[in-house]
């Protein structure tokens, strides 16, 4: 007579079900936005020019492997003789600063509201969720574009006023999570044991609602980056000359109907690719962090 082991007697080795639970991890995407960061980190060192300055004698290069184009210039050159690939390169490190910095300054503000309005109630909850409400009502585009028009053009800038843009979406989730958490039992219980209201939010109920922030500080990444290339092409976003993708934008817009595509294309291929990779890391930690969606 055989017996089982007690692996086996209780399914699958824990290795594999550890691949069992990766096996739909988006790989393409997570090294798409890996390589984008390694490029934006060591971007000094792999831009083969300066992105700010050009040779007017070089102007609209086309690529390499078009007629007219050089190795020199790998990607071709813009309006001013600039390399579009060291633009690109710099731009990334552009994207990566404002858009992560945003989403953390956005995320840091609704989830801190987001908890003192559901934990305390009241007269702080209506305050609290009535500025949300009037935030939400205002097209967020609409809003960064009058808030960037009246501070001016700024990195800095850009990323506060994408933040108070940005907050009310994390206020509004973690509000919900925490009036759920608030009829939970080990809450009932730090009550009952007479712990402070700041320790129960910031050791029962701050943890319990950071996979809620985390994953849609992912999902908000492609909505902030899209708002700061828009800002850019719109002009009152990231200053030129520094390179950001939706400046290289607007500066190309006049080349696209006369064949100078690469102007316009290759920026706006890196934004896609770029806020598709966040968005399906997003979807995926979505799917693995909430625990009904984990269940299926």
């Amino acid at each position: 007579m055989t017996v089982a082991t007690p692996s086996l007697a209780r399914g699958a080795p824990p290795g594999r079900f550890s691949l069992k639970k990766f096996r739909d991890f988006p790989m393409i995407p997570m090294l798409i936005l890996l390589i984008i960061a390694l490029v934006a980190i060591f971007a000094d060192f792999l831009a083969p020019y300066d992105p700010q300055f050009g040779s007017l004698s070089q102007r609209y290069r086309p690529p390499a492997w078009q007629e007219g184009g050089s190795m020199a210039h790998l990607l071709g050159t813009d309006h001013v003789g600039r390399d579009v690939l060291s633009r690109l390169i710099f731009g990334a490190r552009v994207s990566m600063i404002v858009g992560v910095t945003a989403v953390l300054v956005a995320g840091g503000i609704g989830t801190l509201l987001g908890i003192l309005s559901g934990y305390l109630g009241g007269w702080v909850d209506q305050v609290i969720m009535r500025v949300a409400d009037a935030w939400l009502a205002l097209p967020a585009l609409t809003f960064a574009i009058f808030l960037a028009a009246i501070v001016g053009p700024s990195e800095l800038n850009i990323i506060i006023i994408l933040g108070a843009v940005y907050w009310t979406r994390y206020a509004r989730v973690i509000r919900g999570e925490v009036l759920s958490l608030k009829q939970r039992e080990f809450v009932r219980l730090a009550i009952v044991a007479g712990c402070p209201k700041r320790l129960i939010m910031w050791r029962h109920i701050l943890p319990n609602v950071i996979n809620s922030a985390v994953v849609l500080g992912t999902l908000m990444l492609g909505v902030v980056i899209v708002t700061e290339a828009a800002l850019s092409f719109l002009g009152v976003g990231v200053p030129p000359p520094k390179p950001a993708w939706g400046l290289m934008m607007a500066d190309g817009k006049q080349g696209l109907m006369v064949g100078r595509w690469w102007l316009t294309v290759l920026p706006g291929t890196c934004i896609m690719l770029m806020v598709l990779s966040a968005n399906l890391l997003g979807d995926w930690l979505r799917v693995k962090l909430d625990p009904q969606l984990r269940q299926l």
